[in-house]
């Protein structure tokens, strides 16, 4: 069974910096892709980073190029985001997800934000300012 478990979230000041965690178990796929999503109050989620485990490939969300960085850990299973430079508009519950190769089709990258089908318990994230 395949389980994400998120941790990391806290609250901070503006300029701050939070690094979150994403251990996953349950699967043991060489390529898979990993994400970090947000949602805020009355927003709609949005996929924020995610890497590609296979080679490392990373994607980010325009809004936080530059700031924030994710990164893996392929021994411990996990994936890391690294925010730096925390604004309000940063505040959110952020969750982890995974994307998994369908029976035995390898993946060679990630696909798109809406591929995503396994997630993590979320955690919260706050900005201020």
């Amino acid at each position: 069974q395949v389980q994400l478990v998120d941790s990391g979230g806290d609250s901070v000041q503006a300029g701050g910096s939070l690094r979150l965690s994403c251990v996953g178990s349950g699967y043991t796929y060489s390529g898979v892709c990993m994400g970090w999503f947000r949602q805020a109050p009355g927003k709609e989620r949005e996929g924020v980073a995610a890497i590609f485990t296979g080679d490392g490939s990373t994607y980010y969300h325009d809004s936080v190029k530059g700031r924030f960085t994710i990164s893996q850990d392929k021994v411990k299973n996990t994936v890391y985001l690294q925010m730096n430079s925390l604004k309000p508009e940063d505040t959110a519950m952020y969750y982890c997800a995974a994307d998994l190769p369908l029976g035995s089709v390898p993946m060679v990258s990630c696909g798109t934000w809406g591929d995503f089908g396994y997630w993590g318990q979320g955690t919260q994230v706050t900005v201020s300012s």
